[in-house]
């Protein structure tokens, strides 16, 4: 069966020029793979019960891509499977001045979810190793010593009870420019056009190497990254589903004993 996504032994480098955006694993239609999502999110809906009701872990989703990779759309198509009451959606946008004057890490603590919950990251601590690096924000020592920082700092999270999933939403130049050009036609795709995209993509080739080191660098036994082909959303979707059911299903969740003997207490009438 060909698989779903890319995942690599620590230590092994990515080489996301060999990772084909448009890998449509064992789907030959997006409807079979469809089916699939709609099994896996159904799944993934009850695991997320068993998770909030039982409190023993946290689950916190990267989510990072070049822009236009689909963050927004996984968040709405695949983690809106979802109970909103136990997730938490944080964005990270670009430092404020109170952010800046803390470590790179600061902001990012701040927004993990605690036990029971669900938190997503739109964009990441990760955009302080890639982002800094391609803009020259900060100095070469400075964001490569972030590599063992970020490893520290997720393998902490997940000694205390944080199961920490990273995706990097993988697309084509091509595919890119065609939803840069419907952002621009929409009317109702506008609002999120950034002529600042522009200016990245002209950077493609040194995003994509500093997004490689990045990948080898902070793939670990603890915090795997996961590497999924995304010019097809209907696939993007039934992949980043399958590996998140992967990962909770491996958790054995299971629902508290409740108060015992609740079983056997008379429900009360009630005059009405």
């Amino acid at each position: 069966m060909k698989p779903l996504f890319v995942t690599l032994p620590p230590g092994t480098r990515f080489d996301l020029k060999a990772i084909d955006p448009g890998a449509t694993g064992p789907f030959s239609h997006k409807d079979e793979a469809r089916e699939v999502t709609e099994r896996n999110l159904a799944r993934l809906a009850e695991l997320q019960e068993r998770l909030y009701a039982s409190a023993s872990h946290a689950l916190l989703v990267v989510l990072q891509a070049m822009d236009t990779g689909g963050k927004d759309g996984t968040i709405e198509h695949v983690l809106g499977a979802f109970s909103p009451q136990g997730v938490q959606v944080t964005p990270f946008k670009v430092p404020t001045e109170e952010e800046l004057a803390h470590d790179f890490l600061w902001r990012v603590h701040r927004a993990v979810p605690r036990r029971g919950m669900v938190g997503i990251f739109n964009r990441s601590h990760y955009e302080d190793v890639v982002v800094v690096r391609v803009k020259g924000l900060v100095g070469e020592t400075t964001w490569k010593a972030r590599w063992e920082h970020i490893n520290a700092f997720e393998k902490l999270l997940v000694e205390e009870g944080v199961v920490v999933v990273k995706f990097f939403l993988h697309i084509s130049p091509q595919e890119q420019a065609e939803r840069l050009r419907a952002r621009q036609q929409d009317p109702t795709k506008r609002w999120k056009f950034n002529p600042g995209d522009l200016e990245d993509r002209a950077r493609w080739g040194d995003y994509l190497a500093a997004w490689e080191d990045a990948l080898s660098r902070c793939n670990t036994p603890w915090a795997p990254w996961f590497v999924v082909p995304a010019d097809h959303k209907w696939f993007r979707n039934v992949a980043v589903s399958q590996a998140l059911l992967t990962v909770l299903e491996g958790l054995d969740l299971r629902y508290p004993p409740g108060v015992p003997g609740a079983e056997s207490l008379p429900i009360p009438p009630v005059r009405w």
